[in-house]
């Protein structure tokens, strides 16, 4: 089932809006078809055994999991959720041809910066519905006028309502391109950028694609590497070592969805793509150990929250693309810290249960670093998990960039 048969595109001049009149408004509506579908795979679901006491040990914990399924077959409202999408102006736009979907969020602002937001994998826009309006409108938030942002929002290609690349190749690199070439057609000749997980690697990217039109990069998650010389735990305070050894705990234990993900995601495909609760099983485990939970996921998230995610990898079919960016991404040789200098002023917002902390004087042989915020608690899904501190800390870092 394509994008197509699962929303409603309508085209219509958009002049001053846009800048641009080869876009089409984007609306969300997804067919009753596909509902009915979902709640009978749901219904016939098999569920494997699981050893007693094993809790998440081993992956996905089975009870949760049939409680997650139940709720998404009796009780979660897409149309709610459908309608929440909707609020947001959404668009799309043929970009080296690929259909590319975004939200964008215009300030009423006169002074508003332009700013694009890229998520990763397995989040999607949705990550940011909690950030979009403080940013676009801070007054209404308790913000500054001259905090505001004109916010664009896209599907990574391959991710929900964006087109799925049709040739081997397209690395974060090429995405970085798309990116770059999408806020060139809205008219934005000076703008920002931020992201964390694989939107962190395309805003770095973009920023040595496009440094004359970039006048910053935020991110909420920070890849880095020893400098040359430089040992892994050369001058690092206990604070930075305890970070390290996360990560080599995370890189032993926490990285088989990469490996699978980067050689064979058409096999997985076929799995996650026909079954519900495995692409639930696949997507929520992710959730519960990359956030400041306690092993309690529904502590940093509703099951409305949980599922709208999932959702917009079911109802468009793409989780078998989606994963293809990490093979492709492993072979072009960009699956590691930039290898050139990051020239553009960096802020970096670190969170304490972000899965990858590099010390600062890491990102510094990379980074243009402009501002380094240490936060006090949350994971990899800032946005979603902590948009609060999130949103404060991107106003705060464009301030001295406007």
């Amino acid at each position: 089932m394509s994008c197509a048969t699962t929303a409603t595109v309508v085209s219509y001049p958009l002049g001053g809006i846009c800048g641009n009149l080869s876009m089409e408004r984007f609306e969300i509506r997804v067919s009753d078809a596909v509902l009915d579908d979902l709640r009978e795979r749901l219904s016939r679901t098999r569920f494997p055994d699981q050893l007693e006491g094993a809790g998440w040990d081993y992956g996905t914990e089975l009870g949760y999991l049939q409680e997650l399924c139940d709720y998404w077959q009796h009780k979660f409202d897409w149309r709610a959720q459908e309608r929440k999408f909707n609020r947001f102006d959404q668009f799309k736009t043929n970009v080296n041809g690929l259909s590319i979907h975004f939200i964008h969020a215009r300030s009423k602002e006169p002074q508003a910066l332009p700013l694009i937001l890229s998520h990763g994998w397995p989040g999607s826009i949705f990550l940011f519905s909690k950030v979009i309006e403080p940013l676009r409108d801070p007054v209404a938030h308790g913000g500054r006028a001259e905090d505001a942002f004109h916010i664009v929002c896209p599907s990574l290609p391959g991710y929900g309502f964006s087109d799925p690349p049709r040739r081997p190749g397209f690395d974060v690199n090429s995405v970085a391109e798309t990116f770059v070439k999408l806020m060139e057609k809205l008219g934005y000749s000076r703008y920002g950028a931020q992201g964390g997980d694989w939107g962190s690697i395309i805003t770095t990217c973009m920023a040595l694609v496009d440094p004359e039109h970039l006048c910053g990069i935020h991110l909420n998650m920070v890849v880095a590497a020893p400098p040359e010389g430089l040992s892994a735990t050369e001058g690092l305070s206990p604070k930075e070592l305890a970070a390290v050894a996360d990560l080599a705990k995370f890189q032993k234990d926490e990285t088989g969805y990469q490996s699978i993900q980067g050689s064979k995601p058409q096999t997985l495909g076929y799995g996650l793509n026909d079954s519900p609760a495995g692409l639930a099983a696949w997507i929520v485990e992710k959730f519960r150990t990359w956030s400041d939970c306690e092993g309690d996921v529904e502590r940093c998230y509703t099951k409305d929250e949980l599922l709208s995610n999932i959702m917009l990898y079911w109802i468009t079919q793409t989780i078998t693309s989606s994963t293809r960016l990490y093979y492709e991404t492993m072979h072009s040789g960009r699956f590691a810290p930039a290898s050139q200098r990051v020239t553009v002023p960096m802020g970096a917002a670190i969170f304490p249960r972000e899965i990858i902390r590099p010390p600062r004087k890491w990102a510094e042989a990379t980074y243009n670093i402009k501002r380094w915020t240490e936060m006090p608690s949350g994971g990899h899904f800032a946005a979603l998990e902590e948009p609060d501190r999130l949103v404060e800390d991107i106003r705060a870092f464009y301030r001295d960039l406007r």
